[in-house]
């Protein structure tokens, strides 16, 4: 196999990267060399997706058995559109990276592959789209839909739309799973939003790697949901990080009302907590018919917290900064139950 990966040096891209090297494969890796390091092993070419020359140098270097498109999730329809078109003559497959944020009815509804997505032009400019009054649908939800377009209409029938929910792992940039480790670690009473026995469904970035490669060398096509089909209860997965990282800690659960009264924001101040009946109700059925494995949960938090506790480094992103509630706002509410 000789593939492309758009991206190809950070988080997801850099798992695909070492996992296609690993099995022998030929990895040729596309950025513009401003994040993350170069995986050893690789032919890195340096350029920019959004500039035409640029994706047109880059097609010279194919041709491909499969494209792996890591890097668009900021990135205009229209812009994924022209990269797929510069490169389809040099390129069997495109498989693409999506989200379940594509779905018009994330996250009220449970969802399966074949639930309605939101409309979006493959040729739409970053403007097309909105945010709804209450955070859904969402602006990036129309945007990564036009991109799903802009590889269809492209491809065709070699396109595969991976679409993942919450993606955590070593290498995570976001910040969600380190932060739970840090604040486990500090130990204390714990802020945790209630019911305990709430089920979460993260995948971890290994297993949504390795299923891009099994998809890269096959054949099948169209939209696969990418998440946990067992989960974790936030009991669970709290309480793995207490024994993971050591911290004398004890969960304090606390209700949806009380949280909304004391203006908790949902999804960011605490990491993975959302109160909409389908942000975790995600089917994956049909990847996990198609060969998705994932590990349990739990050995994702500790191999997490080995990375992140031996100095684990992740690339620098203004997302990071949006995750988790301060300290003082933390006591605040916990001294007010």
């Amino acid at each position: 196999m000789r593939i492309l990966v758009m991206g190809g040096t950070w988080f997801l891209g850099k798992h695909i990267a070492e996992g296609a090297l690993a099995r022998g494969w030929a990895v040729t890796t596309f950025n513009r060399g401003r994040s993350g390091r170069d995986v050893s092993g690789v032919e890195p070419i340096r350029g920019d997706r959004t500039i035409g020359d640029d994706l047109n140098r880059l097609a010279g270097h194919g041709p491909w058995d499969a494209v792996i498109d890591t890097s668009s999730s900021d990135l205009a329809p229209r812009d994924v559109l022209m990269a797929a078109a510069a490169i389809r003559p040099a390129a069997r497959r495109w498989v693409h990276i999506s989200t379940v944020s594509v779905y018009q009815g994330w996250p009220h509804q449970p969802l399966t592959d074949d639930s309605p997505l939101l409309d979006c032009p493959a040729d739409a400019d970053d403007s097309f789209g909105y945010t709804g009054a209450d955070g859904s649908p969402t602006l990036y939800g129309f945007q990564k839909a036009g991109g799903e377009r802009a590889v269809t209409e492209t491809f065709g029938h070699a396109a595969v739309l991976l679409r993942p929910g919450v993606i955590l792992g070593p290498g995570e940039y976001v910040g969600r799973l380190p932060w739970w480790l840090e604040r486990a670690k500090r130990g204390g009473r714990i802020l945790a939003p209630a019911p305990a026995g709430r089920c979460i469904r993260p995948v971890d970035v290994r297993d949504v790697a390795s299923f891009a490669l099994d998809q890269a060398a096959g054949s099948a096509s169209g939209g696969f949901n990418v998440t946990h089909p067992d989960g974790i209860t936030f009991r669970g997965f709290l309480d793995t990080c207490l024994s993971e990282t050591g911290g004398a800690g004890a969960p304090v659960w606390a209700g949806p009302e009380i949280l909304a009264e004391q203006s908790v924001t949902q999804w960011t101040e605490l990491p993975l907590w959302r109160t909409h009946a389908g942000v975790w109700a995600v089917d994956s059925g049909r990847a996990v018919a198609a060969g998705l494995r994932c590990r349990p949960i739990a050995d994702t938090i500790r191999d997490t917290w080995r990375w992140w506790a031996g100095d684990g480094r992740p690339v620098d992103h203004p997302r990071r900064a949006q995750h988790g509630i301060t300290p003082e706002k933390e006591a605040k509410i916990l001294a007010s139950m």
